[in-house]
């Protein structure tokens, strides 16, 4: 059913707010619109500084500052995060040690890693330990200690960075809140900052997984460049230019 358009915009920012992030094509489909529409009204939103628009949506202002929980996560699409997974998961080579982030993209790489030879995990998240530690017998996982955050169940502080300063890490799997090619990588937290700053030091290569809402986007603290990493694996929603202009910082750009 249509909508006038300040009733619609006022959805918009609703779902943004609820959600963390709108999607163009979705929003198109759902308020019967055309994407077009959608677009004139992310620019008016963000011109009131209520949004900032990504490649094929927007995020609210908020979350330059706040971050959906986990659970959140998992509903969100769900699909691209799957293929993304997967694709990151082929990447492992002959790597015997591997990190895998806290976030829901991560432990859906975890799930995907080969479990017909040995391999060290090293994770902050509680979840991704535990799927590991019961699905493999051939998987070591070492869960950093720490502080236990609520809203993704994975372990920050210093606790944390110090053992990650004692290893050498074959390859690590690392996500961000947001990225971009002014800011580098980010996230809201510092605590989670100190933690994913620390991984890219003591990685031989690094990777980036995430879905497309997520490039354009500066959160609070910053933890790494985009040129830190060797891979960058998104979905093919990000446009082709866009993926060419990170490529030439230095990585990789596999959209899947």
């Amino acid at each position: 059913m249509r909508v006038n358009t300040e009733e619609r915009r006022h959805r918009i920012l609703s779902q943004a707010r609820r959600d963390g992030a709108v999607d163009v094509a979705k929003l198109a489909a759902d308020l019967a619109v055309a994407p077009e529409t959608i677009r004139r009204d992310l620019r008016l939103l963000e011109k009131h500084g209520l949004v900032r628009r990504t490649h094929g949506g927007a995020y609210p202002v908020e979350t330059a500052r706040f971050e959906t929980t986990l659970a959140m996560r998992t509903t969100r699409q769900v699909p691209e995060k799957r293929r993304i997974a997967a694709a990151a998961a082929e990447l492992v080579g002959d790597a015997e040690t591997v990190f895998i982030d806290e976030g829901f993209t991560p432990q859906l790489i975890a799930e995907a890693l080969p479990i017909d030879r040995s391999l060290t995990v090293v994770t902050a998240s509680l979840s991704t330990a535990a799927m590991l530690s019961a699905a493999s017998t051939s998987t070591t996982v070492l869960l950093l200690g720490g502080r236990v955050r609520g809203r993704t169940l994975a372990t920050v502080d210093h606790w944390a960075t110090r053992m990650l300063a004692g290893f050498v890490i074959d390859l690590a799997f690392v996500g961000a809140n947001g990225i971009s090619r002014e800011h580098g990588l980010t996230t809201p937290d510092p605590a989670v900052a100190d933690v994913k700053s620390q991984v890219v030091k003591v990685a031989r290569r690094r990777v980036f997984a995430g879905v497309h809402t997520k490039f354009g986007v500066s959160t609070f603290c910053r933890f790494a460049e985009v040129a830190d990493f060797d891979t960058i694996v998104t979905d093919t929603a990000l446009p082709t230019l866009e993926a060419h202009r990170y490529s030439l910082l230095g990585p990789q750009v596999l959209r899947v």
